[in-house]
């Protein structure tokens, strides 16, 4: 249950919501998307999420599932990435030069016609967050997007994340992923905010995090504080 939970995020900025288990990161993001509800208010970009809005909410807001076989659910990369832009009214031509544009600018153009069930978990992984950028939507959120990774892939992954020039907010254990991709960090326990500032601050204070039943990013085992 999230207490007293309050914060403001800034067009372009890219946060990671940190926590242990149990801190309140999958409420927060359930809260965002309208897919649970709680009291209080929450605003994006200035509209509040409630029912009524949740159409105009979640086109504004692309969201990247943990499972990425729980979110690429049509036959092939391309039907996937095709089927938001379709339904938001684009023209067939009109979508498939998005989806073009997409697979060029992330270098995935040999993924538009693989089938999903026949490309690697690294490969889905980066056709789920194509699927996602063809939407067009003016904030990414991101549900541990390095899990199940190899380490080649994962720094893929990463790689892209950095690139992407949209409000990110990213959940995550992998804390040294949190420390490459994002320049705030809010750290959740107990469904509160125990820590919000600065990713590198944050995530070099062994104490603070030790103290919320989380320890230091990989990169910085053996560091002095």
């Amino acid at each position: 249950m999230l207490k007293d939970l309050s914060f403001h995020i800034e067009k372009g900025q890219a946060v990671g919501l940190i926590g242990a288990n149990g801190a309140g990161k999958s409420t927060v993001m359930k809260l965002l998307l309208g897919l649970t509800e709680g009291e209080g208010k929450i605003l994006v970009d200035g509209i509040e999420v409630c029912r009524d809005t949740l159409p105009k909410i979640r086109r504004k807001l692309g969201f990247v599932l943990q499972n990425s076989d729980n979110q690429m659910f049509m036959p092939t990369v391309y039907d996937d990435m095709m089927f938001a832009p379709l339904n938001y009214g684009l023209s067939r031509g009109e979508a498939d030069a998005r989806v073009d544009a997409v697979l060029k600018r992330l270098h995935l153009e040999d993924l538009k016609h693989r089938y999903n069930h026949r490309i690697s978990g690294g490969e889905k992984r980066m056709a789920a967050i194509a699927t996602v950028l063809a939407m067009e939507p003016e904030a990414i959120l991101m549900d541990e997007p390095t899990s199940a990774l190899d380490p080649y892939n994962r720094r893929i992954v990463i790689n892209t994340i950095r690139e992407l020039r949209l409000t990110k907010l990213i959940t995550s254990h992998d804390l040294d992923m949190i420390l490459d991709t994002c320049d705030r960090v809010i750290l959740l326990s107990e469904g509160r905010i125990a820590a919000d500032g600065p990713a590198g601050e944050i995530l070099h204070d062994r104490m603070l995090l030790e103290k919320n039943r989380m320890e230091l990013p990989l990169s910085l085992m053996g560091r002095s504080e």
